[in-house]
C-alpha cells in the first residue's frame, strides 16, 4: 500500500496494486470503508485508519460494491477486528456470504488475456485465500445509509456483477463507482471496467452513472481517481467499444 490520499474533507483512498479501499468519515468518530481489497488487505486498512488517528473499533460500516475476491476479499478479516457491519446489493449478497457461487464473467480476447495475467500474479502471491462474510444489510436502489457527513444514494448498477452498487454523494458531487467505470493508470481515459457479467447492461449503468448531475469526482477502484472534469470524462468515454 502507498499513502494515503485524501480525495475530499471526508474521504481518503487507501491505494493497492489491485482495488483501491476508500476511507469515509462518518458523523462522530467512525469511518465506513468502500471496499476492502484483496484477501491480505486488513492490515494496511487497519494501518491506514491508524494514520488517521482511529482504533480499529472505528470502523463501522463496510460497503462492499460488488462480490469480487478483490473488493470483498479482506472483509471477512476486517469485520472480525472491528465488529463493522457489512453491508452490500441484495443480489450479491448471497455470493458475498458464499450461499452461492459468483457468476462467471464473459471476457471478451482481450479480456481474457488480462484475466489470465491477474490469476497468475495472485497465485505467485501466496495469498490467503477468500473467506465469505455475513451481511448485515442488503441495500437496494435508492436506500440511504446512516451517519454520513452527507446524504449517499445507492444505486443498482447490474451488468459488471447482478447486485453491484454505487454510492452517490451529490451535494459534493462524488461518486464511488464499483467496477463500473475504471481509468488507465495514468488517468488519462476513462473505461468500463472488464469482466462484465452482462457487457450491455454493464454499458448502461456506465451510461446512467456518467449522467448524474453534479458529478465531480469519481473514486475509482482500478486507476487514478478522477478529481477534476468528471463529467466531462465521462461523457468523452466510450464504454461500448471497451475490451474489445
Amino acid at each position: 500500500m502507498d499513502a494515503l490520499t485524501r480525495i475530499s474533507p471526508h474521504v481518503w483512498q487507501v491505494p493497492f496494486p489491485v482495488g483501491h479501499v476508500y476511507l469515509v468519515a462518518l458523523r462522530g468518530d467512525g469511518y465506513a470503508a468502500i471496499d476492502t481489497g484483496l484477501p491480505g488487505s486488513a492490515p494496511a486498512v487497519l494501518d491506514a485508519l491508524a494514520a488517521l488517528g482511529a482504533a480499529p473499533a472505528a470502523l463501522r460500516q463496510i460497503v462492499l460494491t460488488h462480490c469480487h475476491i478483490d473488493h470483498m476479499g479482506s472483509a471477512a478479516d476486517l469485520a472480525a477486528a472491528t465488529g463493522a457491519r457489512v453491508l452490500a446489493g441484495a443480489l450479491d449478497a448471497p455470493c458475498i456470504t458464499g450461499a452461492q457461487p459468483a457468476p462467471e464473467p464473459c471476457h471478451s480476447p482481450a479480456e481474457q488475456v488480462l484475466h489470465e495475467s491477474l490469476v497468475a500474479g495472485f497465485a505467485a502471491s501466496g495469498r490467503p485465500p477468500l473467506r465469505p462474510v455475513p451481511v448485515d444489510t442488503a441495500l437496494h436502489e435508492g436506500d440511504t445509509l446512516d451517519d454520513w457527513p452527507e446524504p449517499v444514494r445507492v444505486l443498482h448498477v447490474p451488468g459488471h456483477t447482478p447486485g453491484g452498487i454505487a454510492l452517490y454523494l451529490p451535494e459534493s458531487g462524488l461518486l464511488f463507482p464499483g467496477d463500473v467505470i475504471g481509468t488507465d493508470p495514468a488517468g488519462t481515459q476513462v473505461v468500463l471496467g472488464p469482466f462484465n457479467v452482462d457487457r450491455a447492461a454493464a454499458v448502461a449503468s456506465f451510461r446512467r452513472l456518467a449522467a448524474l448531475d453534479g458529478l465531480e469526482t469519481v473514486c475509482v477502484p482500478h486507476g487514478v481517481p478522477l478529481r477534476t472534469g468528471a463529467r466531462a470524462a465521462l461523457a468523452a468515454a466510450t464504454p461500448e467499444t471497451d475490451w474489445l
